[in-house]
């Protein structure tokens, strides 16, 4: 198979195209032929060598994908040659998915939603994921308060959409531009529940739109300085969700000194014990929930085909901060 390969850490000029053996497959596996697969920040940290290159267990990047079944082991049982499927394979397929083919287990797959492309599917599993395990932890009522740090983005969006399908209702965020803000309003919320965070008085605007009132949970999508403002507006003995890793030493502090209670997630930790079947299970239960018009993907950009050129300007779209809130699609397959 045709695959896009990271020759060595550093710049996108180490990515070269490369023909590798398809993917060998035990009882447990399915072989997927790769339709879309989406770009997410975690590829450029690896192909850089930050620390999230620890978790690179292949040298071809990409973690998330749409696509159809090609073959299957014998003990998989609830798919069939043909079937659409999607899919966040982390580091548990037999490579990354900037390739034509991926084994996986079975566990971790799930029927793509009726109502998607293969773009969209491929676009949803990592942030609906996130959001949905943000959500089956917390435990929100709808008497609670719950402030969100980017909630235009990949993840915040589904949040958000889950949280008011949930009846929670004292939801605050924040947006750097128009389309931000539209998407958040098309998304169900207000106008006076969005406030730039660019603003010099960000914090005190913050707090205004939750009545005056401190925060019972902070869920921070966006780390470093953002972990820094959400330490300022959580309540005494509040939560702050700590969903990046990049909290700073001030935030940290200032948590420690109101006793917060702080909640990591963690998606990849799932998989580090061997709990292969909590990502199918969530994603089945996700899919029933596009397919009721509850959730849906973020906006999308397709970047190109299946070409150097266009992971190398996805990479770089992401490193400079230049998404515009649209998750990058490459087409592998159409």
């Amino acid at each position: 198979m045709k695959a896009i390969t990271l020759r060595q850490f550093g710049t996108t000029d180490n990515f070269f195209f490369t023909e590798t053996d398809t993917p060998a497959i035990n009882d447990n596996d399915v072989l997927v032929k790769i339709y879309s697969t989406a770009f997410n920040p975690i590829d450029y940290q690896m192909r850089i060598g930050a620390n999230e290159s620890k978790r690179m267990h292949s040298h071809i990047l990409g973690r998330e994908f749409s696509g159809v079944v090609a073959n299957k082991g014998k003990s998989v049982k609830d798919l069939e040659i043909g079937d659409t499927v999607y899919c966040a394979s982390g580091s548990m397929g037999s490579n990354g998915t900037y390739a034509e083919y991926i084994s996986v287990p079975q566990q971790i797959l799930a029927k793509m939603p009726a109502n998607l492309s293969f773009d969209q599917a491929a676009a949803l599993p990592i942030s609906a994921l996130t959001a949905m395990q943000c959500c089956n932890r917390l435990k929100v009522s709808p008497e609670e308060s719950v402030f969100v740090s980017g909630g235009a983005g990949g993840v915040g969006l589904v949040l958000v959409k889950i949280l008011l399908s949930q009846g929670i209702r004292k939801i605050v965020t924040t947006a750097g531009n128009p389309g931000s803000r539209q998407e958040l309003i098309n998304a169900g919320l207000r106008y006076d529940q969005i406030v730039d965070y660019k603003a010099a008085n960000a914090i005190s605007l913050i707090i205004q739109a939750n009545g005056n009132q401190l925060f019972d949970y902070c869920i921070d999508l966006v780390g470093r300085k953002m972990s820094e403002l959400c330490s300022n507006i959580v309540r005494l003995n509040g939560t702050y969700v700590d969903v990046t890793a990049f909290t700073t030493e001030e935030a940290r502090e200032n948590l420690f000194n109101i006793g917060a209670v702080v909640v990591h997630i963690s998606n990849y930790a799932y998989s580090l014990k061997g709990n292969f079947s909590y990502y199918g299970d969530l994603l089945r239960r996700i899919t029933a929930l596009v397919e009721k018009g509850v959730i849906s993907p973020s906006p999308i950009q397709v970047v190109g085909d299946f070409e150097l050129e266009t992971v190398k300007k996805a990479h770089t779209l992401m490193e400079t901060n230049q998404t515009k809130g649209h998750k990058l699609i490459m087409r592998i397959s159409e």
